[in-house]
């Protein structure tokens, strides 16, 4: 018995120091099969985490991390920074006010704050903004946040990215995220604080939980987003889900997307298990 668990150490060693690879920023790459993705059989994709302070990336699939896909709602975060800067909202209080159209969640067809607004993921709230922002700005916003590849034009102002070729992936996601925590965003600091505060999910003794999801539908196939952060212990864990159906059955990923990313960090002991 001694044997085989000298040799299983033995192996798990060598698996991490063939599967860590030192990049030109200094990052350790690991390689992990998360269990919890690994065993839902209706589900395929991608969980990228980034351990801040050791600087070290874990991924089942860092070639899926690397693909390119439309930001969906998670472009909620870098539009709601936009949104403040440019003061089209004051603060998290800024009411949207309905016009009274059907919409496609009773959730939306309301009046509603910023702070709702964006963790309701409400559609025409953001597109009422990006109209306002208008493609100029947009654009110029877009390239000095480096964020992703947006394909931004008059005519898909309002929706660029929903649908379309707007692109972003989970290493972009995850290093624009890591610039907004470092406060290395070029706004200002009473953007950046309003922001965080807005931008808070989950809040304890323990930890702060800061996240945005997203989904999208391109050519009839779903991919879902999770991304955001979460402060714990002096350190920081920022980490970008995405995840696709292996069927035709994609109503659960809305819930999913969320569970198999704090069972991921629950596996990595970055969070104390539920």
């Amino acid at each position: 018995m001694l044997f085989i668990r000298l040799i299983t150490l033995v192996f798990f060693i060598n698996l991490i120091s063939c599967q860590s690879q030192k990049l030109g920023n200094k990052s350790k790459h690991i390689s992990i099969e998360f269990e919890a993705l690994a065993l839902d059989k209706n589900v395929r994709g991608s969980i990228l985490i980034y351990d801040l302070n050791n600087k070290t990336y874990y991924s089942n699939d860092y070639d899926w991390a690397k693909s390119g896909r439309i930001p969906a709602s998670t472009f909620k975060i870098p539009h709601s920074l936009i949104a403040l800067e440019l003061g089209i909202t004051k603060n998290e209080a800024s009411v949207f006010r309905w016009d009274g159209e059907k919409r496609a969640y009773k959730l939306w067809q309301q009046d509603l704050t910023f702070k709702q607004a964006f963790h309701y993921s409400c559609v025409p709230c953001y597109q009422e903004i990006a109209r306002k922002v208008g493609t100029r700005d947009m654009n110029t916003f877009m390239k000095e946040f480096n964020y992703g590849t947006m394909d931004i034009h008059n005519n898909n102002i309002d929706e660029f990215w929903l649908v379309g070729e707007s692109k972003i992936n989970q290493y972009e996601q995850i290093d624009f995220l890591k610039r907004l925590y470092l406060s290395h965003l070029p706004i200002s600091m009473r953007t950046d604080q309003l922001f965080k505060q807005l931008f808070i999910v989950k809040q304890t003794t323990d930890y702060i939980l800061r996240a945005k999801t997203g989904l999208a539908v391109k050519n009839g196939n779903y991919n879902t987003w999770y991304v955001g952060y979460i402060e714990k212990a002096q350190n920081v864990y920022f980490f970008a889900t995405n995840i696709s159906p292996k069927g035709s059955e994609h109503k659960s990923l809305v819930k999913k997307r969320k569970g198999i990313t704090i069972k991921a960090m629950e596996q990595l002991h970055f969070l104390s298990r539920s």
